[in-house]
């Protein structure tokens, strides 16, 4: 039993609720000096030390944390792992950038031993700032997802990840066929989804790049697996949203093409939703359908500034997508920066709250993963991060003035990157430390 627990004693925080819903006071909880107490990868207990401390069995060896934050380990709702090696490419809008970067670096994954290796450095970034669960893009191969779900489940991940689906639009070397696509998603989904902590995302690319046939295949297989999870992108782009309406004129809106081939509803999770009409908002809250609100890559590539006001109003759920490579950074903390000046520039306040919310616990609600990821209560899965508060001589400074934990949290989100992340731990194992 002592063996099998361990505790790490520190400033302690998490959110309970959305602080939109609930208001500040009611939304987090904060122990100046905490105890996380965990066993088995599961969280057992926390709270203030002088609480818990006789709570552990003789012998229990706890890790103390000075100068530092301990946070719930951060959730990415939308990224791509095949475009890790094309980050940072230079200047283009949406369209004309998949077609000169993206669909060229994707063509390398039909070689399983590439894909293992972009998996791997990918997974390693990821947990260098301090994310430990994603839902990511593949490529059309499957071998891009069978390395990646090889290499999550070695190191005790929860991700989630598909084969995108793509049988149109895009380069021959690219495309799959509606058929091939099914019968390649499901032997996947059947492989992978439940194995570990890994679960499956049924994946066409956008509604551009695939059939009617090939949409009524994905909603087919939403139909006959309904625990798994549909990941795609829905109005990100002006001249995106415009060619999607050429595509299907029948359909009343770009989301309604989604719709009617029974692609929304629970663990299905539409990256950036930009440019929305209301009939859209209203049908993602009746669908109980989520959001993934990807800032740093919407300002890169001039897609729009996200309307999260919008989203609160109709009670629509939203999570935080770094969106690489169209996003320039896989640290949470750096979107967060990014998601403070574009709610900045639509004339609304993003709280320290509401954005340490948006990349724990509303991205655990976005995935339908609140009951076991997104905060410390007892039972869940024992993901966090310790943020180091003397991570820059900057950072540093900056903390010795703040006089509230609103500050705390919002100097991380400004100052923040992978140099504030001290350690990560996934499942209760250190997977990272500076």
């Amino acid at each position: 039993m002592t063996s099998s627990i361990s505790a790490h004693r520190g400033p302690l925080f998490h959110m309970l609720a959305d602080p939109a819903e609930v208001g500040e006071e009611a939304s987090y909880q904060y122990w100046e000096d905490g105890l996380l107490v965990v066993a088995d990868g599961k969280i057992i207990a926390a709270g203030a030390y002088s609480d818990l401390l006789s709570t552990l069995p003789d012998g229990a060896v706890i890790e103390n944390h000075p100068d530092s934050l301990i946070v719930p380990g951060f959730i990415d709702t939308h990224i791509h792992y095949p475009q890790t090696e094309m980050i940072g490419a230079f200047g283009k809008q949406l369209l004309e950038w998949l077609n000169t970067y993206t669909f060229p670096t994707e063509r390398d994954f039909q070689d399983p031993q590439h894909a293992r290796r972009v998996a791997r450095v990918f997974l390693d970034e990821l947990l260098k700032n301090g994310t430990t669960t994603a839902l990511v893009f593949g490529t059309v191969h499957p071998e891009s997802v069978d390395m990646f779900f090889e290499e999550a489940l070695e190191r005790n991940l929860r991700m989630i990840c598909g084969k995108v689906m793509m049988d149109r639009n895009a380069p021959d070397y690219l495309c799959d066929t509606a058929e091939s696509s099914y019968q390649d998603s499901k032997a996947l989904l059947e492989k992978w989804h439940g194995k570990g902590r890994l679960l499956y995302a049924v994946t066409p690319r956008f509604a551009p790049t695939s059939t009617p046939e090939q949409l009524a295949a994905a909603g087919r297989l939403r139909q006959e697996h309904p625990d798994a999870y549909m990941h795609t992108h829905l109005s990100e782009n002006l001249a995106e949203c415009a060619w999607v309406k050429e595509l299907f004129p029948q359909c009343a809106n770009y989301l309604d093409v989604y719709d009617h081939y029974g692609l929304l509803g629970k663990r299905a999770v539409l990256a950036h939703g930009i440019h929305l009409c209301e009939d859209e908002w209203k049908r993602l809250h009746s669908s109980d359908s989520a959001l993934a609100f990807c800032p740093t890559s919407n300002l890169f590539l001039g897609s729009g500034l996200f309307a999260l006001e919008e989203a609160e109003r109709h009670k629509v759920k939203v999570g935080l997508g770094t969106d690489v490579g169209g996003g320039t950074s896989f640290s949470l903390l750096q979107t967060l920066n990014e998601a403070y000046k574009v709610m900045q520039l639509r004339g609304q306040a993003l709280t320290p709250f509401k954005s340490f919310y948006l990349a724990t616990l509303g991205g655990a609600r976005a995935l339908e993963l609140d009951h076991c990821l997104g905060g410390f209560t007892a039972g869940k899965e024992a993901d966090f991060v310790v943020l180091d508060k003397r991570a820059t001589p900057l950072l540093q400074l900056r903390m010795e003035n703040c006089r509230s934990l609103a500050e705390q949290l919002f100097a991380f989100s400004i100052l923040g990157d992978d140099r504030a992340i001290r350690a990560t731990y996934a499942a209760g194992r250190c997977v990272h430390k500076k």
